[in-house]
């Protein structure tokens, strides 16, 4: 398999979403204006499903995820909808949220060293979730924090739940991370970035701890990065996310072997690929920059990057609708592009050389 080919895992079928979200919108006052960081975002997690989101740095995939269980600062403005299972979540009293968030959604952040307490042992970290929320003694907690480590791969268990952060390697800390957000099993368990900075092999076992809790609990897994790698490998569905939009929307083999949004195809060409990159060839770029996010135009954000511009895209914004797979007539309402110029054929990859 190449860097960046789908791995061709069938997706989940689809029930009842777990979670919805409809036309979110997230905004930042600031002192320079008013920023969009999210503009009117569509997405459903259905039960047991894995879905990626990618993008470039800034495009809205993190203050998507943050914005979900209300995460955001008080200079945030949020609009739109968010139902977990039917409850609403946008403007919901804090104490909701309170209840919702490590029990009902929980989050792996980027960073397990700086979101982890320096001060505090990882049981105790974890075994405060099963106190707040399951209302567990302290020794009941701590007991179910050394299963909970034994779950995520972490050798002698009952030793390391008496270490701090500090003590262990960048893996663990993910890992202890990932015991703390399933502690309570979370119907949704957001992923932000949760391979930043490991090495493939760790990165593998983390990828593999992952699969393990949705196929254990049923846990619906919203994994965000910018590893095309990663999500070919993971991912059930993809989001790519552009200046704050959903550009296009896929089950993950359709997208690596057919991307219809200009952006999407951008991104796949950038990727390196062995035997596609061979001799003196240049990895291939967007050119351009990415839009200022002050202003969200009523036109296609990614009209200036795009070599396939014309005056419809600089006059108005195209909407994320189903595309015709190429070779068809008819358009498939799962895969879906925002884009008033889909690419026309499919991405053709090359055959790989031998080492």
């Amino acid at each position: 398999m190449t860097t960046v080919e789908a791995a061709g895992t069938p997706a989940t079928a689809v029930t009842a979403p777990v979670l919805e979200v409809r036309d979110l919108s997230v905004s930042f006052t600031t002192e320079g204006g008013t920023v969009s960081a999210v503009d009117r975002v569509n997405l459903d997690l259905a039960s047991g499903e894995i879905v990626g989101m990618v993008g470039e740095s800034g495009c809205g995939k993190s203050v998507t995820a943050m914005s979900i269980a209300g995460l955001l600062p008080d200079s945030a403005r949020t609009t739109g909808s968010v139902r977990l299972r039917g409850t609403e979540l946008v403007g919901a009293r804090e104490s909701v949220l309170r209840r919702v968030r490590g029990k009902e959604i929980a989050y792996i952040f980027q960073e397990p060293m700086t979101s982890l307490n320096p001060v505090l042992t990882v049981g105790r970290q974890i075994g405060e979730v099963l106190q707040v929320h399951e209302r567990m003694s302290r020794r009941a907690a701590r007991a179910r924090a050394v299963e909970l480590l034994a779950l995520v791969g972490i050798p002698s268990p009952a030793a390391r739940v008496d270490n701090y952060p500090h003590q262990l390697s960048g893996g663990m800390r993910q890992r202890v991370m990932i015991a703390m957000a399933v502690a309570c099993g979370p119907k949704v368990l957001v992923a932000d970035e949760p391979t930043t900075a490991l090495d493939v092999t760790v990165q593998a076992g983390i990828l593999q701890v992952l699969r393990d809790m949705r196929d254990r609990l049923g846990t619906t897994i919203l994994i965000i990065t910018h590893d095309l790698g990663v999500i070919a490998d993971i991912a059930d569905r993809v989001l790519v996310m552009y200046a704050g939009r959903v550009a296009e929307q896929a089950p993950v083999t359709d997208l690596f072997a057919h991307p219809r949004h200009r952006y999407t195809a951008g991104l796949l060409s950038a990727s390196p690929t062995p035997g596609r990159h061979a001799g003196t060839d240049r990895l291939s770029e967007i050119p351009g920059l990415v839009p200022v996010l002050s202003t969200q135009p009523d036109a296609c954000t990614f009209a200036d990057r795009c070599p396939a511009v014309d005056e419809r895209c600089r006059e108005a914004a195209p909407p994320l609708e189903p595309v015709r797979p190429p070779g068809t007539t008819a358009a498939t309402t799962d895969h879906l592009a925002a884009c008033w110029h889909p690419c026309p054929t499919p991405r053709t990859q090359p055959e790989e050389t031998s080492p």
